[in-house]
């Protein structure tokens, strides 16, 4: 197993870990505003932590409850909290399937290509069978072995 195999299963094992466990559906109010809350924080404390205003603290709250804060200050008002902000990309299938996945596209096309070519040279392709889904699935996987980032282009 090569360097960049060994990353994609390794990535693959931690991502699937982190979809085993999803965290909890995000508060209505937010998660600032909702913490803030139930600690029983006023706005006006938060805000000193945060060397802010009061309403600069409803504005954060308001902010993350609308997906318009960065990440940068979400993760300093959940220091202000005392709590750890943790962020993850999680993928939906595992990597080395949509990799695969975007390799038997691109496989595809570079087949459909081929056969209107030679369709315009009369030399039609023959119609879809187990043989061409094994070619397919053999391109796809040169693909994989030599394309790189271009896999995406």
């Amino acid at each position: 197993m090569n360097a960049k195999e060994l990353r994609l299963a390794q990535m693959d094992a931690v991502l699937q870990e982190a979809a085993s466990h999803p965290l909890p559906p995000r508060p209505p109010a937010g998660w600032l505003r909702s913490i803030r809350e139930a600690l029983g924080m006023t706005s006006a404390v938060l805000a000193a932590r945060l060397e802010i205003t009061a309403s600069g603290v409803r504005k954060l709250e308001q902010a993350e409850a609308a997906d318009a804060i960065t990440l940068g200050t979400l993760r300093r008002v959940a220091e202000a909290l005392d709590c750890d902000l943790q962020y993850a990309l999680v993928p939906r299938r595992p990597l080395r399937e949509m990799r695969l996945q975007q390799a038997l596209r691109l496989a595809q096309q570079w087949q459909q290509r081929a056969g209107r070519t030679m369709a315009l040279e009369a030399q039609p392709i023959d119609s879809p069978s187990e043989a061409t889904q094994e070619r397919l699935e053999a391109v796809a996987q040169e693909i994989l072995r030599t394309s790189g980032s271009r896999l995406w282009d």
